[in-house]
């Protein structure tokens, strides 16, 4: 058995948002999928999740000034790259 990365302390919740849910949410939002960072499907934090490309994963981060702050990623194949600098 391998080390379960969601027990970890640094690692945030991580909730699939369901597909009924997202139109609701991005209209809410005000955006498309497409503009949702992105979070590649291999993430060892959204493997338990088994999510598919296109879907939506909610991250709960615990912070010190708002109690918790809410992100959202669209699951993509492959792995995500930061580009920095121009």
């Amino acid at each position: 058995m391998g080390f379960d990365v969601q027990s970890h302390y640094l690692v945030p919740e991580h909730v699939l948002v369901r597909k009924e849910k997202t139109e609701e949410l991005l209209a809410k939002l005000g955006i498309k999928a497409k503009d949702l960072p992105q979070i590649s499907k291999t993430d060892p934090a959204i493997k338990p999740l088994k999510a598919e490309k296109g879907d939506v994963v909610k991250i709960i981060r615990n912070s010190l000034t708002a109690k918790n702050s809410v992100y959202y990623r669209r699951v993509v194949w492959g792995v995500v790259c930061l580009l920095v600098g121009n």
